[in-house]
């Protein structure tokens, strides 16, 4: 009897000490009860409002949200809109460039820093893998907007990538870990603080202490994995509103440890898409990138393009 005794004290202790050590290391989204935090965590069919969508520039248009991502052929008037929702290219190629590979992402090396997926690049050989890095904005609130290639009269182009305070167009392509073609997924800024979504990130609590959980309703194919935008197996996809008001808003471009990132995975012989047939040798890089000072975002000249900076 005082063993049973004993047990039916010890027990609710227990609990309670497990949910307080559980709550110690959640770290709860704005606004959000433990409660409300522990169902998002298990990510149910009905999560409620997407914390991410503030990533997204506000619109006014009546368009649903979503968007639907096939290789199917594009239509008759396909038009990049380049002018209106992308930085001016920087690269061109007469050939496709690989589909895009599977990696595993490094784990986050601390707070504040943001994801930059890998891409192909064009260089005298051809296409080379720049691996994809954990990059510390060049200011408070600063998101990346990928780069992205697109088929145009018989051409494939390469728009670079920019920072801004919204995402934006980036061709629709789904580079993975919460860039699914339309928005970013992968996290949000709020009250100067940047919170992770462990959905699509690989996060150490013990070293990112702003976490959650979040699966986004996005529909990709991930049988396929094109890393541009329209031609005959391309992404075909158009722009969005908010894509557009995030282009019209002051952004600025890669910063130069981009820019030397890029570079340097250009002398690596066995990043060619010739040499690894799709699998580059570094797919990622573990050691972050640090920002660059003095990087403020600016309006776009009327040509597209900024005043400054790398591209």
């Amino acid at each position: 009897m005082k063993s049973s005794s004993r047990l039916a004290l010890c027990l609710p202790l227990a609990l309670a000490a497990v949910l307080f050590l559980a709550g110690s290391h959640l770290k709860l989204v704005p606004g959000l009860t433990a409660v409300q935090a522990a169902g998002q965590a298990q990510a149910p069919p009905d999560q409620g409002p997407d914390p991410a969508s503030v990533n997204q520039a506000p619109d006014s248009s009546a368009e649903p949200a979503g968007q639907s991502y096939t290789t199917e052929a594009p239509p008759a008037d396909q038009n990049p809109d380049d002018a209106n929702y992308a930085e001016q290219p920087t690269a061109t190629a007469t050939e496709p460039p690989p589909p895009l590979p599977q990696y595993v992402q490094p784990p986050a090396p601390g707070d504040g820093y943001i994801w930059t997926p890998g891409y192909w690049a064009w260089g005298p050989y051809g296409y080379y893998w720049v691996p994809g890095v954990w990059v510390e904005p060049p200011y408070a609130n600063g998101l990346w907007t990928p780069g992205y290639w697109g088929f145009y009269s018989g051409r494939y182009m390469w728009y670079p990538g920019h920072w801004g305070f919204h995402i934006g167009w980036y061709g629709g392509i789904n580079y993975g870990f919460g860039y699914v073609g339309l928005g970013y997924e992968g996290g949000y800024w709020n009250g100067g603080h940047f919170f992770y979504n462990r959905v699509y990130n690989n996060i150490n609590v013990r070293t990112v202490h702003n976490v959650y959980s979040y699966r986004a309703n996005v529909h990709v194919n991930t049988a396929v994995r094109p890393s541009y935008r329209g031609g005959p197996n391309g992404v075909q996809s158009r722009p969005r509103p908010s894509e557009g008001a995030a282009y019209r808003e002051p952004t600025a471009p890669r910063m130069t440890t981009q820019a030397q990132h890029e570079q340097n995975y250009g002398q690596v012989r066995g990043q060619y898409a010739s040499e690894n047939h799709g699998k580059p040798t570094t797919p990622a890089e573990s050691r972050p990138l640090r920002a660059e000072p003095n990087v403020k975002p600016q309006q776009r000249s009327s040509g597209g393009g900024h005043s400054g900076g790398h591209r």
